[in-house]
Protein backbone atom coordinates (compact mmCIF):
# COMPACT_ATOMS: atom_id res chain seq x y z
CA UNK A 1 0.00 0.00 0.00
CA UNK A 2 1.45 3.73 -0.59
CA UNK A 3 2.95 4.80 2.52
CA UNK A 4 0.92 8.44 2.21
CA UNK A 5 -2.63 6.09 1.83
CA UNK A 6 -4.44 5.93 5.53
CA UNK A 7 -5.99 2.14 4.94
CA UNK A 8 -9.30 4.53 6.33
CA UNK A 9 -9.12 7.31 3.14
CA UNK A 10 -7.72 4.87 0.77
CA UNK A 11 -10.16 3.77 -1.88
CA UNK A 12 -11.40 0.16 -1.60
CA UNK A 13 -9.61 -0.83 -5.06
CA UNK A 14 -6.05 0.88 -3.86
CA UNK A 15 -5.90 -1.43 -1.08
CA UNK A 16 -7.10 -4.49 -2.91
CA UNK A 17 -4.34 -3.90 -5.69
CA UNK A 18 -1.45 -3.39 -2.91
CA UNK A 19 -3.07 -6.75 -1.49
CA UNK A 20 -3.01 -8.21 -4.58
CA UNK A 21 0.46 -7.34 -5.10
CA UNK A 22 1.98 -8.21 -1.89
CA UNK A 23 0.06 -11.62 -2.21
CA UNK A 24 1.74 -12.61 -5.51
CA UNK A 25 4.74 -11.73 -4.31
CA UNK A 26 5.04 -14.08 -0.99
CA UNK A 27 2.92 -16.36 -3.58
CA UNK A 28 5.93 -16.73 -6.03
CA UNK A 29 8.17 -16.79 -3.32
CA UNK A 30 6.90 -19.74 -2.21
CA UNK A 31 6.61 -21.40 -5.06
CA UNK A 32 10.54 -21.11 -5.37
CA UNK A 33 10.78 -22.27 -1.75
CA UNK A 34 8.22 -25.20 -2.22
CA UNK A 35 9.79 -25.93 -5.44
CA UNK A 36 13.77 -25.87 -3.67
CA UNK A 37 12.19 -28.29 -0.84
CA UNK A 38 10.76 -30.75 -3.34
CA UNK A 39 14.17 -30.94 -5.10
CA UNK A 40 16.02 -31.26 -1.64
CA UNK A 41 13.77 -34.14 -0.91
CA UNK A 42 13.95 -35.79 -4.05
CA UNK A 43 17.77 -35.83 -3.69
CA UNK A 44 17.31 -37.42 -0.35
CA UNK A 45 15.07 -39.96 -1.70
CA UNK A 46 17.95 -41.06 -4.60
CA UNK A 47 20.98 -41.15 -1.80
CA UNK A 48 18.70 -43.47 0.46
CA UNK A 49 18.24 -45.65 -2.78
CA UNK A 50 21.57 -45.44 -3.24
CA UNK A 51 22.77 -46.18 -0.02
CA UNK A 52 20.30 -49.07 0.31
CA UNK A 53 21.89 -50.76 -2.42
CA UNK A 54 25.10 -50.34 -1.03
CA UNK A 55 24.06 -51.44 2.05
CA UNK A 56 22.61 -55.05 0.49
CA UNK A 57 26.23 -55.63 -1.31
CA UNK A 58 27.82 -55.32 2.07
CA UNK A 59 25.15 -57.53 3.59
CA UNK A 60 26.00 -59.91 1.08
CA UNK A 61 30.03 -59.87 1.55
CA UNK A 62 29.59 -59.85 5.35
CA UNK A 63 27.04 -63.11 4.29
CA UNK A 64 29.74 -64.87 2.57
CA UNK A 65 32.82 -63.73 4.29
CA UNK A 66 30.88 -65.67 7.98
CA UNK A 67 30.52 -68.84 5.53
CA UNK A 68 34.43 -68.69 4.76
CA UNK A 69 35.07 -68.07 8.81
CA UNK A 70 32.78 -70.92 9.74
CA UNK A 71 34.43 -73.62 6.77
CA UNK A 72 37.76 -72.05 8.53
CA UNK A 73 37.32 -72.70 11.94
CA UNK A 74 35.61 -76.60 10.53
CA UNK A 75 38.92 -77.60 9.18
CA UNK A 76 40.87 -77.87 12.15
CA UNK A 77 38.25 -80.51 13.23
CA UNK A 78 38.31 -81.92 9.80
CA UNK A 79 42.03 -83.05 9.88
CA UNK A 80 41.45 -83.84 13.53
CA UNK A 81 38.88 -86.38 12.79
CA UNK A 82 40.95 -87.53 9.46
CA UNK A 83 43.94 -88.45 12.17
CA UNK A 84 41.78 -89.88 14.38
CA UNK A 85 40.53 -92.17 11.92
CA UNK A 86 44.01 -93.22 10.34
CA UNK A 87 45.21 -94.25 14.18
CA UNK A 88 42.47 -95.84 14.46
CA UNK A 89 42.95 -97.97 11.41
CA UNK A 90 47.01 -98.21 12.25
CA UNK A 91 45.57 -99.87 15.15
CA UNK A 92 43.35 -102.17 13.67
CA UNK A 93 45.88 -103.19 11.10
CA UNK A 94 48.54 -104.00 13.70
CA UNK A 95 46.16 -105.65 15.80
CA UNK A 96 44.94 -107.91 12.32
CA UNK A 97 48.82 -108.47 11.73
CA UNK A 98 49.49 -109.49 15.00
CA UNK A 99 47.10 -112.29 14.77
CA UNK A 100 47.30 -113.29 11.69
CA UNK A 101 50.96 -113.46 12.72
CA UNK A 102 49.82 -115.90 16.08
CA UNK A 103 48.10 -117.71 13.58
CA UNK A 104 50.79 -118.53 11.16
CA UNK A 105 49.74 -116.51 8.08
Amino acid sequence: MPEACNPKDCPVSARVDALRDEFNTYRNGSSATHKEMFKRIGDLEKAESAQEKHFEAVNEKLDKLIEWQENQREKPARRWDGIVEKAIWAVCAAVITFLLGRVGL
